[in-house]
């Protein structure tokens, strides 16, 4: 493997990460938004908080890598992208600011009335963030994102692949968090809530489906780079996304949770896969390709140096956060 492609897969298996880590901490927006009044809503909201609390922060780290990686490793590509897609990105920005600040402040507020209102910003920058997030892939896979010059601000990611992008970016989000919230709250002795949120996910779950189904049919059309790809070497992650995209459904129906998790990271982690092995060899498809858009030799091997020195050292740190936040212990202090 030439060093191109392997800053390439390094800075692609953040986006993975971010894909599940932090999808599936945005998607509880969903859940928190849908959860109604405020003595209704009480309990969902206060396992909402206990589920995300210890890593809603930490999640944004597989963004920061993500981002380092690509401007530091293909500079040229990553201006091109944020030239064209200032908008959906600072969209994006602006909803992870937001949402940051409110799920805090939700906490501290003197009344009532701010806690509802800084729980509606909280709830509602959950779902703008994902949306704008898979707004902008859309305007990448679809060639989008002229390598030279500025594409259109508005018109580069207000079509249907970028929509499709950001409608799948939201439900699967919803999908994991939803999942991940069944267990949680029934491992917590919760199982009116469990059951409340098993039906809410399969609803999520089979709407997702539906949408990229449906989705398939102007893909074809307005991206058929990306359509050659899934239809190509990017077909059997498809399919393993479907069967475990059906699998979770069948393990959340029959009360499966532990199982029904690991299904759910596999559906969504076949989505994002599927996603660059579509994309592969391009960079910004149609456009340039990933050893064209390169910097220097000696920048991607510093690249490389740093992100196994980070792997040793950031890595067991967060892998044990994660493992923390699903042991006995945590799930009793709810």
């Amino acid at each position: 493997m030439s060093v191109e492609l392997a800053v390439a897969a390094a800075m692609f298996a953040g986006v993975i990460a971010y894909a599940l880590f932090g999808g599936a901490d945005f998607g509880t927006g969903f859940y928190d938004l849908t959860a109604g009044g405020t003595r209704r809503g009480a309990e969902l909201r206060t396992q909402v908080d206990h589920s995300i609390g210890p890593v809603w922060e930490a999640n944004h780290v597989w963004l920061i890598y993500v981002m380092v990686m690509w401007w530091t490793g293909f500079p040229q590509a990553f201006a091109a992208a944020m030239n064209t897609l200032i908008l959906p990105m600072l969209f994006a920005l602006l909803g992870i600011v937001l949402r940051g600040g409110a799920f805090a402040f939700r906490k501290y507020a003197a009344t009532l009335t701010q806690a509802r209102l800084f729980g509606a910003i909280f709830a509602t920058s959950s779902l703008i963030t994902p949306f704008f997030l898979g707004a902008a892939v859309g305007a990448i896979v679809s060639g989008r994102v002229p390598i030279e010059g500025r594409g259109e601000v508005w018109g580069s990611w207000l079509h249907s692949t970028s929509i499709l992008g950001g409608l799948l970016a939201v439900g699967t989000s919803s999908f994991l968090a939803g999942t991940f919230l069944v267990a949680d709250a029934t491992r917590a002795g919760h199982h009116d809530l469990g059951v409340a949120l098993r039906m809410r996910t399969i609803g999520v779950g089979i709407a997702t489906g539906s949408v990229a189904l449906l989705g398939l049919v102007p893909l074809r059309l307005d991206a058929p780079t990306l359509w050659d790809g899934l239809l190509g070497r990017a077909l059997p992650m498809v399919m393993l996304s479907a069967l475990a995209g059906v699998a979770t459904l069948a393990l959340l129906w029959t009360r499966r949770y532990r199982l029904a998790r690991i299904t759910a990271v596999l559906a969504v982690f076949g989505v994002v896969v599927g996603w660059g092995l579509a994309q592969y060899p391009w960079m910004l498809v149609d456009q340039i390709r990933v050893v064209d858009a390169a910097g220097a030799p000696a920048t991607l091997r510093a690249l490389l140096v740093a992100v196994a020195i980070a792997a040793v050292i950031v890595g067991p740190a967060l892998g044990y956060l994660y493992t923390l936040t699903q042991s006995p212990t945590w799930t009793d202090s709810y």
